[in-house]
C-alpha cells in the first residue's frame, strides 16, 4: 500500500510532513513514524496503557505510530503521542499528570526526535 491508496487528507499530509522534516532536521525518526503510517491501518500499532505503564519512565515522550487504548492504568507522569487515541486513554494520561499530544504537535516541539521513544 502506498500513500496514493490512502484517503484521509490529515494522514496524507501529516506522512507527507514528517518525511520533510526527517529530510530538513536530519532526523531519521520521523521518516521511520511515516514508514509506519503509510503501511495499511490492520498493520498499525495498538498500544494500552498497561504497556505503556510497563516500559516507560516518569517524565518520557512516548509516540505510539498508531492507537492508544485505554486498557490498563497509568500513575507515571508521560508525555503521549499517537495518531489516534481513545476517550479513556486520555482521560487516564492527563489525570496521572501526562499531556496527549497529535503527532504533528510531539514533531513541532521535538523537531530533532531526541528523547522519544516509540511503541508499538
Amino acid at each position: 500500500m502506498t500513500l496514493e491508496d490512502k484517503t484521509n487528507p490529515n494522514l496524507i499530509s501529516l506522512v507527507k510532513d514528517l518525511k520533510d522534516q526527517a529530510r530538513e532536521k536530519d532526523a531519521p525518526i520521523w521518516r521511520d513514524v511515516a514508514e509506519r503510517l503509510e503501511s495499511p491501518m490492520k498493520n498499525w500499532a495498538e498500544v494500552n496503557l498497561s504497556n505503556i505503564q510497563r516500559y516507560a519512565e516518569d517524565g518520557d515522550t512516548v509516540l505510539v505510530p498508531g492507537k492508544v487504548l485505554g486498557a490498563g492504568i497509568l500513575d507515571k507522569k508521560i508525555t503521549v503521542s499517537a495518531f489516534k487515541v481513545s476517550g479513556s486513554a486520555k482521560e487516564s494520561i492527563s489525570e496521572a499528570g501526562g499531556e496527549y499530544l497529535k503527532i504533528r504537535e510531539l514533531a513541532e516541539r521535538k523537531p530533532d526526535g531526541s528523547e522519544i521513544k516509540i511503541m508499538g
